[in-house]
């Protein structure tokens, strides 16, 4: 479960991990490369959109890398 301002995301397993990654050392690159490690069919377009729909609800940031 994500709380965000005003709202409740409740994530699949993909996006539980993808977030699990957002430790604000790994870039969204290096956060790809560790989850196409773990899983088969990683593509960073759709590792990129959860990304920038977390940051569209104001649940994380992303930094200037």
């Amino acid at each position: 479960m994500l709380l965000g301002p005003e709202s409740v995301s409740v994530l699949n397993p993909t996006g539980a991990a993808i977030l699990d990654l957002c430790d604000g050392q790994r870039t969204v690159a290096e956060i790809v490369g560790e989850l196409r490690e773990e899983y088969d069919h990683v593509v960073g377009d759709e590792v990129r959109n959860f990304l920038a729909r977390l940051v569209a609800k104001r649940c994380v940031e992303l930094g200037d890398d």
